[in-house]
């Protein structure tokens, strides 16, 4: 393994979609307070990291000051995770690279990752990866997806004359694809990006769909979504009033229901894998969708792949409330904003065996302590409470 610099940095620099940089410091008050925010710009916060002395005594100490090189904290928003050696400016690439030499004093990287801060900044970040390539890396022909274990230098275009430097150690999927940004393009011949969003969260997540599954989406129209799982081998159900594209509804493992999610009686939810919900409501209804269903009898998907739209940043302080949602319904979720989605989270949430038996036994005692309750009455106390067949009580 590529040893890391020795200069490894007193920064982290974490890119993000641009206007979930405050969802993102949030998000980062909670889990690592330790941290804090130094310059920003739209699309990338950095982060100071804590001297030891500013620490209290503890055996976790050294980690928390000096984070492993594969360091990806489960900040939701952030897509690139990277130690930042700092700013180089100059008036060419040449004098830049000459200057990151000084900065970074490391000479041997498995991989270039070079991506805009702001997409409008009119440079090229492939002419910029090739001259890194030729500085850094014993060969210029390297495909700019890092493999694990990989030691990456990252360039981070701010401007024409001005670039953020840093490096990682490739881990997650996500560590390993330039920016942290999904590098599959949605294929021509796929009939939404629906279809891309779910092909990220699955492999993101790292998550299998078992062939033979059977899989309903909520809000499918027009069935980018459904296509990737039907394209999995699953049976799938559309639920929406809107037509899916014929593509997708002439499959023979598709079948539509023309209706709202709320409309369909609970009970055609029974024998389902999987939960896909993408509707372009308030997460609010979103969630009181699914409840309705993961709620009833006899219904027991393996797992949920919820999109919760956020029509404003500031509604990202609710995630801790919404996600404890899933887990009082029996599931472990995890969340994400994918680089594919808009303004939007992507929740994964696979059933927890240990917890739903928590909850089922919670819910025997409680029926058997109604029914104790209702024995220990008195006779004639029952019998004002029992109505008879017309509905009127006695």
């Amino acid at each position: 393994m590529t040893p890391a610099p020795k200069n490894r940095g007193a920064f982290l620099l974490v890119s993000c979609q641009g206007g979930a940089e405050e969802a993102l410091c949030q998000r980062q008050q909670a889990i690592l307070p330790e941290l804090t925010k130094g310059a920003w710009r739209r699309g990338a916060v950095t982060f100071r990291l804590p001297s030891r002395e500013a620490l209290p005594v503890s055996p976790s100490r050294k980690s928390r000051c000096d984070p492993p090189d594969d360091f990806f904290p489960d900040l939701i928003f952030a897509r690139a995770v990277i130690r930042s050696f700092g700013q180089v400016t100059g008036a060419s690439d040449q004098e830049r690279i000459k200057k990151l030499r000084v900065l970074a004093n490391h000479e041997a990287f498995d991989n270039i990752h070079v991506w805009q801060r702001d997409p409008r900044t009119e440079v090229s970040p492939d002419s910029i990866r090739k001259l890194l390539l030729e500085a850094f890396c014993q060969s210029v022909s390297l495909a700019p997806i890092a493999n694990p274990g990989d030691l990456v230098l990252d360039c981070v275009v701010d401007s024409v004359d001005r670039w953020w430097v840093g490096w990682h150690r490739a881990k997650t999927p996500a560590s390993c694809w330039p920016g942290g940004v999904y590098p599959q393009a949605l294929p021509e011949d796929k009939v939404s990006r629906a279809w891309l969003k779910l092909d990220e969260a699955l492999v993101t997540f790292g998550l299998t769909l078992p062939p033979g599954n059977r899989a309903c989406e909520l809000g499918a129209s027009p069935g980018g979504a459904c296509q990737r799982l039907l394209e999995a081998g699953l049976s799938v159900v559309g639920i929406d009033p809107a037509l899916v594209d014929q593509r997708v509804a002439a499959e023979s493992q598709f079948e539509q229901w023309r209706m709202r999610a709320r409309d369909v009686q609970i009970r055609m939810f029974r024998g389902f894998d999987w939960i896909v919900a993408d509707m372009n409501i308030d997460p609010t209804g979103t969630l009181e969708s699914i409840e309705r269903i993961v709620n009833a009898p006899g219904v027991r998907p393996a797992g949920i792949i919820a999109t919760l739209k956020l029509p404003e940043w500031s509604r990202a302080s609710a995630l801790p409330e919404w996600l404890n949602l899933f887990r009082a319904w029996g599931f472990n979720p995890h969340v994400r904003q994918l680089s594919s989605g808009g303004k939007e989270v992507c929740v994964v949430a696979l059933k927890n065996a240990a917890l739903r038996k928590s909850l089922v036994r919670k819910a025997i005692l409680r029926r058997a302590s109604l029914r104790k309750k209702t024995l220990t009455r008195t006779p004639d106390r029952a019998a004002t409470q029992r109505p008879d067949r017309s509905g009127s009580r006695k």
